[in-house]
């Protein structure tokens, strides 16, 4: 791990507590800037990664890799771990999302006691925490490896699931540029009515809604997190008028972008 991604900068965080603040923050397509780790001890829900969309149980372990637009459900009854490595870590990670549904109680055991152990090591009291977290991780980063290696794929990656990875890996780099579905659709070389065909077959949505979900997310964000006026963000998310930004994201929540600040 690098000197710029240290142990220390790790994150271990309840699940359930990523959604404080409103389930919007975990269900609306979003991607963050660490690889992330989603361990479910309790519960069940749905989980849209990349643009396909799997059931989670209870023991699934899933990767996200930096930079992979995801939403999943968080119900009442949901509990489990997620694991925000570090950014630009240098560990050897899947350079691919990855499902993992693990059944042998052994294999689930062994992923709790190595978060339990970092959760401790984290609290630095400890000599050398910060090296002791940086070999667990190593740890950690063999156990997914090996787990991804003994259960493969949760199913074959044909052409539609491809096409549906392109285009939301191009939606996360572009969703502020204020383009609709028929600008993505043409830089993947199909036509609107395909693309939004292949996004409902993989993830029950058209195309359109992930990019809208993508990009009001966003709008939530900044509303929440940050003072910039309306008028900025709407400009930064590629609405051509602070009005239409306002008229979309009310349609969208059922709430201006005034009142969900004000309620943030």
């Amino acid at each position: 791990m690098s000197e710029s991604s240290s142990p220390a900068t790790v994150r271990l965080v309840a699940i359930p507590r990523l959604a404080a603040g409103g389930r919007w923050r975990v269900e609306a397509m979003r991607s963050v800037s660490e690889p992330l780790l989603l361990w479910f001890t309790r519960g069940q829900g749905r989980i849209t990664v990349a643009g396909i969309t799997r059931g989670y149980t209870a023991h699934n372990a899933i990767f996200i890799p930096s930079g992979i637009m995801h939403g999943f459900e968080v119900g009442p009854q949901t509990f489990g771990t997620a694991v925000f490595f570090a950014k630009g870590c240098d560990l050897p990670l899947p350079a691919q999302p990855q499902h993992l549904r693990i059944r042998e109680a052994l294999v689930q055991q062994e992923l709790n006691v190595m978060l339990d152990t970092i959760a401790r090591e984290l609290e630095g009291r400890a000599p050398a925490s910060d090296r002791a977290i940086w070999h667990h991780l190593g740890l950690l980063s063999v156990w997914l490896e090996r787990q991804a290696a003994r259960l493969g794929p949760v199913e074959p990656v044909d052409a539609t699931r491809r096409l549906v990875a392109r285009f939301t890996a191009l939606l996360e780099r572009d969703f502020r540029s204020g383009m609709g579905v028929a600008h993505f659709a043409g830089m993947l070389g199909v036509t609107p009515t395909h693309l939004s065909r292949c996004c409902r077959q993989t993830c029950g949505r058209p195309a359109s809604a992930l990019l809208h979900d993508r990009v009001i997310f966003e709008a939530r964000r900044l509303l929440s997190e940050t003072d910039l006026p309306v008028n900025r963000i709407a400009e930064s998310l590629g609405f051509t008028s602070p009005a239409y930004f306002t008229r979309a994201f009310g349609h969208l929540t059922g709430q201006s972008p005034s009142a969900f600040r004000r309620a943030s």
